[in-house]
């Protein structure tokens, strides 16, 4: 506790010193991912807090996972919990309307009449009559409200409005004072057993508090010329945690005290990386991207806990890059995810796969809580290797989610555990990968998940260079083999089709390429990705978007593909890819986002490949050297040290690493490990118009 203690304190003092005179939320457009399919949440919130204080729509179809989507122009009240980027809806809890007529339930709204940036939302409720505005803390939401002219003012506190399938099972609202209500609500959805608990204080007495059913008041307030503010705490463990949130939080604090804190704060965590260069588009890219990453995890503890920790757990997604990235850029916080790793553990007998507000969904495949657990392990973030070591291999040995059939046959059998095999084998290969990684570090000598680690190998098709589905004794699955095929519900892989699922070997590119027989034919097989066409089929996932060829940036299993080159000796290959991927598919446009933002992952890979440094194997920290976007990327690290990715002569044209320097030196390596990055100093870049032979070595590659 004491060494985190110390570490935070560093990092404050960094953050502070970096962020003087330099308002970086000018750069932030929270529009961006909120139209298309990018599902961003949009409101108020602070970095990584539980509270994400929002607009709240009619829910009307997949695009409305967050509760809003730009295209629609009504609301139904500010919610204080959502997703920011999923593809499934959930959350939605504690739903406040203001109106000046208790007959109008929704209003329309309309965005000249809307504003947003971090911290701060505005919208004028044309139908109800309300001015509305919205801060919001770690635990806490400041609500203030400018009625137009009418005999009342009324709140609605609505306890039934959920996003998605979520459906209230018991809930409970009391009037506790003139100014004061708290209650609870416990809902079922994609989290099958949410509990969540609020304390709310109005500005003024209520003359009345009705209660038109068991989940919904209407608060009454006399007319006022002067604004009506709501500051509402929530905890996950009970009323009195709320009221404990709230006397921490919001006891004496004004909504403009809270905004300002809200936007010193969004100040302080953007300028843990700095950019120069760029255009104006591109940096609003950038740090909305920051932004977005910084959405999630969120805090999920009260300040009595003795530690902070999380939830939102969107592993399948974030264990690419936001993972990685977190562990640059938050250190401080990385112990603190550990032991929420470990909580979760002993509750439910495994890291999580997907958690939710205190629910494991087992969504999507895989066991990717083992590799970000591996990952901080590997960068010295755990203390308690051993108990870590364990739950890993624990969580790998157990007898679900097919986890007995690759025991049993080394690989998933398509004739014993059903659909999407190939997905979730190689999902699983690179989870023992992470298990053989540490056990490596902390001297286990038994190979086991090593070689379960290679069960990669059993998917993969020499003679089409696909991998693909085998049954029982190992044959190829009957019928036409179609490898454009990206069926969302019958399909060997998962939110994908085969093209893009033989990349997905990041925990041993160099075995991925052995596979093809030579690097000729692994790069032939790369470049056709890139230009292929085909039909993915009447009832393709709509995840698989953002297309190059078949390659789908829209969707996570690729995000390290354009990488691989590297591993080939061909990072001249990768830079064009890489430099297409950052200006065409991330815009500064509502709809910005070519697929989901997946919880920070869409905007984790941005800002680490326009840093020019990208993880591709998942657990253990060596980057690999991209091309860079900005001039200079410069991120704080403790002890007042920082990092800088300098790139000169970074140009539109100018997009090849033709050498580079590490402090000074000369540095030859087309990657960088992570001690070498958190050691500080500068990576210096000389950038060209031509490729050379930086990097393309072998004993240069990653």
């Amino acid at each position: 506790m004491y060494m985190r203690q110390i570490l935070s304190l560093f990092m404050t003092v960094v953050l502070a010193h970096t962020a003087v005179g330099m308002d970086l939320t000018r750069h932030v457009d929270p529009y961006i991912g909120t139209g298309g399919h990018g599902h961003v949440f949009l409101g108020a919130n602070v970095p990584f807090g539980m509270v994400q204080l929002g607009p709240s729509q009619p829910v009307k179809g997949w695009d409305w996972c967050s509760g809003y989507h730009y295209s629609d122009s009504i609301l139904v009240g500010f919610s204080h919990l959502h997703l920011g980027g999923t593809g499934i809806g959930d959350l939605g809890d504690i739903t406040f309307f203001p109106t000046n007529n208790p007959d109008v339930r929704r209003s329309r709204f309309s965005h000249d009449r809307e504003s947003v940036m971090p911290g701060y939302y505005r919208v004028t409720l044309d139908d109800a009559g309300v001015d509305v505005e919205l801060t919001a803390g770690t635990r806490t939401g400041f609500h203030r409200y400018n009625f137009a002219d009418s005999d009342t003012a009324h709140v609605i506190v609505d306890l039934a409005y959920g996003i998605g399938w979520d459906k209230e099972t018991e809930g409970k609202l009391t009037k506790v004072s003139d100014t004061a209500v708290e209650g609870y609500r416990y809902s079922s959805g994609w989290a099958k057993d949410q509990k969540i608990y609020f304390y709310a204080e109005f500005s003024r007495p209520m003359i009345e508090c009705v209660n038109p059913d068991s989940l919904i008041v209407d608060c009454v307030f006399a007319p006022s010329s002067s604004p009506l503010e709501a500051k509402v705490a929530l905890s996950p463990v009970s009323i009195d945690g709320a009221k404990a949130n709230f006397a921490a939080e919001a006891s004496g604090v004004s909504f403009d005290m809270a905004r300002n804190a809200a936007k010193d704060r969004w100040n302080d965590n953007l300028s843990r990386a700095v950019v120069t260069g760029g255009d104006d588009a591109q940096k609003r890219v950038f740090y909305t991207a920051l932004y977005h990453a910084m959405t999630a995890p969120v805090t999920f503890s009260d300040v009595t806990a003795e530690h902070p920790s999380y939830t939102v757990f969107s592993l399948w997604d974030t264990y690419r890059a936001a993972h990685p990235l977190y562990t640059l850029l938050y250190p401080e916080m990385q112990s603190d995810i550990a032991a929420s790793f470990m909580d979760i553990y002993s509750k439910q007998g495994k890291l999580p796969v997907w958690h939710l507000h205190g629910n494991e969904t087992d969504c999507m495949v895989g066991n990717p809580g083992v590799i970000v657990l591996g990952d901080m392990i590997m960068k010295g973030f755990v203390e308690d290797t051993a108990s870590a070591y364990n739950a890993m291999k624990v969580s790998a040995m157990l007898d679900e989610r097919s986890l007995d059939a690759l025991k049993k046959y080394g690989y998933l059998p398509y004739d014993v555990c059903g659909n999407r095999t190939v997905a979730m084998g190689l999902e699983y290969a690179i989870a023992d990968g992470a298990i053989a990684a540490v056990g490596a570090k902390l001297g286990d000598k038994d190979n086991y998940f090593a070689r379960r680690a290679k069960s990669y190998e059993k998917y993969f098709d020499k003679k089409t260079g696909f991998m693909r589905a085998r049954d029982t004794k190992g044959h190829l699955r009957d019928g036409e083999f179609d490898p454009f095929a990206a069926t969302h519900d019958v399909n060997d892989y998962c939110e994908g089709n085969a093209w893009q699922y033989i990349w997905l070997v990041s925990h041993d590119p160099h075995g991925l390429i052995r596979l093809f027989g030579s690097e000729d034919r692994f790069i032939e097989k790369l470049d056709s990705l890139y230009v292929v066409e085909g039909d993915l089929g009447e009832n393709a996932s709509p995840d698989v978007s953002g297309l190059i060829g078949q390659y789908a940036h829209g969707n996570e299993p690729g995000h390290h593909t354009i990488y691989l080159y590297n591993y080939a000796g061909h990072p001249d290959k990768s830079a064009p890819l890489l430099r297409k991927v950052m200006t065409e598919l991330y815009t500064d446009a509502p709809d910005g986002l070519s697929g989901n933002e997946d919880v920070g992952q869409m905007s984790s890979w941005y800002v680490l490949s326009s840093m020019g440094l990208y993880q591709v194997e998942p657990c253990g920290g060596r980057f690999v050297i991209g091309t860079p976007l900005f001039d200079t990327v410069t991120i704080a690290l403790p002890d007042g040290k920082s990092f800088s990715v300098v790139a000169d002569n970074n140009s539109a044209e100018n997009i090849y690493v033709r050498s580079a320097t590490l402090n000074g030196r000369p540095y030859t390596k087309g990657y960088i490990d992570f001690n070498d990055i958190v050691a500080g100093g500068e990576l210096r870049l000389q950038m060209g118009a031509t490729p050379s032979d930086f990097a393309k070595a072998k004993k240069d590659r990653p």
